[in-house]
């Protein structure tokens, strides 16, 4: 799979991959990334290894969250309308936290169903926007969408398809790069040896492409 830098540079060069396509194309590639570190772990051990520097992370914690923000959104898109749902409906003690076999089957299955999002898509004629259709519904980029969250009280805040997308994404990103930081602590401990991290894994995509920009300077 290609990296973030590589997708947003085919995104620049060929121009009908804008808006919803692209966002989804770059939602696939950063769950791809969490695959390819799984891959590298040699014991189910590794996913439950407790942070000293963050207690009560792991990095098998950290893949089921943020693959959750991915799998809530596309229910909410599988529901009768309207699109009302909330990241804090989420599951833990799940498989996936202990056992590498069944992480990468999670993340595959989260691929997949974007995927078919991914096929249904069109861009239509406005550039950078593009729907999708799910169950006969078209479902536009800047779909209304209802989150509730609890920040501690309840909120309804209204958003859009195209933003939590977006989101889930950067969300992912974030979580990327504290498993970077426990993966380089167990290194450091010698639980870890030899693990492959892509460059861009753990790193904004507006980074990426601005570290690449300085780079030309």
């Amino acid at each position: 799979m290609p990296s973030l830098a590589l997708v947003e540079e085919e995104i620049t060069e060929h121009s009908i991959n804008t808006g919803l396509h692209s966002l989804i194309q770059v939602s696939q590639t950063i769950l791809h990334q969490a695959i390819q570190v799984c891959n590298s772990l040699t014991s189910d051990d590794q996913l439950i290894y407790e942070s000293k520097s963050i207690p009560g992370s792991t990095i098998g914690k950290h893949l089921r969250h943020a693959r959750d923000h991915f799998e809530l959104l596309i229910d909410a898109l599988n529901s009768p309308p309207p699109c009302i749902f909330s990241y804090d409906a989420r599951v833990r003690n799940t498989p996936m936290e202990t056992s590498i076999a069944a992480a990468c089957q999670a993340f595959s299955s989260t691929i997949s169903r974007l995927e078919s999002l991914l096929l249904s898509c069109d861009e239509g004629v406005e550039k950078g926007k593009g729907f999708i259709t799910v169950k006969g519904r078209r479902i536009d980029i800047d779909e209304p969408m209802t989150l509730n969250a609890v920040t501690p009280t309840m909120q309804a805040l209204q958003t859009s398809f195209g933003r939590e997308l977006w989101f889930s994404g950067l969300h992912a990103v974030h979580h990327w790069s504290i498993i970077r930081a426990i993966a380089s602590e167990m290194s450091y401990i010698k639980i870890l040896k030899n693990i492959k991290i892509d460059g861009s894994f753990g790193i904004a995509p507006s980074t990426i492409l601005y570290r690449e920009a300085k780079s030309k300077i």
